[in-house]
């Protein structure tokens, strides 16, 4: 079966966010594929860069990362609900006259119409917000 997952609550104010990574591990672990990830509302701040959890607490973005790198999982960012929270690639940086940037690869900035593509992709959509 191939799933995607819908990310809507911030990083360590919400556990959505960590549930979300439990379940696509999960779902991984039991063979099915997992289709993408698109982070939404404040949600897209689990692609910050500038996040530093304590040493003794799960960093989500790296962990985020690292199921990219082992699975290949694309990880979209709605561009716009970035954008109004201070998400910016270092091309939107340079487009708003920002000087500096905190969102990098794997980690991508896409529109809403890549949550309708995973959506048709995938056998199921799972929501994870508050």
């Amino acid at each position: 079966m191939d799933y995607g997952l819908l990310v809507m609550g911030a990083p360590y104010s919400d556990p959505a966010p960590h549930s979300a990574l439990r379940f696509a591990e999960a779902v991984l672990a039991r063979g099915h594929r997992l289709t993408g990830v698109f982070f939404y509302h404040d949600g897209v701040h689990n692609a910050s860069s500038l996040m530093t959890p304590p040493q003794d607490e799960l960093n989500l973005r790296k962990a985020w990362k690292a199921l990219n790198e082992r699975h290949g999982v694309p990880l979209d960012v709605c561009i716009a609900a970035a954008l109004r929270r201070g998400i910016v690639s270092e091309a939107e940086a340079a487009r708003h006259g920002h000087s500096a940037y905190n969102l990098e690869a794997p980690f991508e900035l896409t529109g809403l119409g890549q949550l309708l593509t995973l959506q048709q992709r995938c056998d199921r959509l799972i929501t994870f917000a508050s």
